[in-house]
């Protein structure tokens, strides 16, 4: 489990060709000094595990599924990546709840930027959208962010300098794709209502064979 508050951020040193996968060679010197074989290590808010370190690098495969509902398919040598480990117990929650599991990937739409600040467009797949709400939580990039406005196709976030400088959020531009989680809670509560719809329609079912054995 992780936060969303990215801790570094790297650099792919190197990607292999796997055939029905890849595996990456990522610098991340702040990320690899307490990391060992089988731990996780969140790379552009997906949550990968380690196969070795070495000289503050990190090895990690990524199978297909991953490759198509992310955009690490798209990293290359030389690409920015935000890292993160995950939250030891008892640590503060300075984020959200973040699984490392990416949901589908949005497009940056626009960057309007401000003195201070900059608030930044991104489309997102009708599928997400209705997950998405003013003011509630959702990653991008491996980053917690607050939504400032949801709409059925795209959303906002405003930028601090901090998120701009220490992140890929700072440098990516429109056109360019971001790893879209959305509130995890917000799925779970989706997926209870509909089970207990389906749970009143059984009870309804049951009720109408007992009036007519009656």
């Amino acid at each position: 489990m992780f936060t969303g508050i990215v801790e570094e951020l790297g650099e792919v040193v190197a990607v292999e060709d796997l055939g029905d996968a890849s595996r990456f060679r990522l610098r991340g010197p702040v990320v690899t000094e307490d990391a060992k074989h089988g731990d996780s290590i969140a790379v552009n808010g997906v949550c990968l595990t380690v196969v070795d370190t070495a000289d503050g690098a990190f090895t990690a495969d990524v199978m297909a599924e991953t490759l198509n509902r992310s955009s690490l398919g798209a990293l290359a040598p030389g690409s920015r990546v935000n890292l993160e480990r995950p939250m030891a117990l008892g640590g503060r929650l300075g984020g959200h709840l973040v699984q490392g599991h990416v949901d589908g990937t949005g497009t940056i739409v626009g960057r309007t930027p401000a003195e201070h600040w900059e608030i930044v467009k991104i489309a997102l797949p009708a599928a997400l959208s209705r997950y998405v709400v003013e003011k509630g939580s959702i990653t991008v990039d491996g980053v917690s962010l607050t939504v400032v406005e949801a709409a059925d196709d795209y959303f906002t976030i405003s930028l601090i300098p901090t998120t701009l400088a220490l992140t890929t959020l700072g440098i990516k531009q429109a056109g360019d794709p971001v790893n879209l989680e959305v509130d995890v809670l917000a799925k779970y509560v989706e997926r209870l209502l509909g089970r207990g719809s389906a749970d009143a329609a059984d009870l309804h079912d049951i009720d109408e064979i007992k009036e007519m054995d009656r």
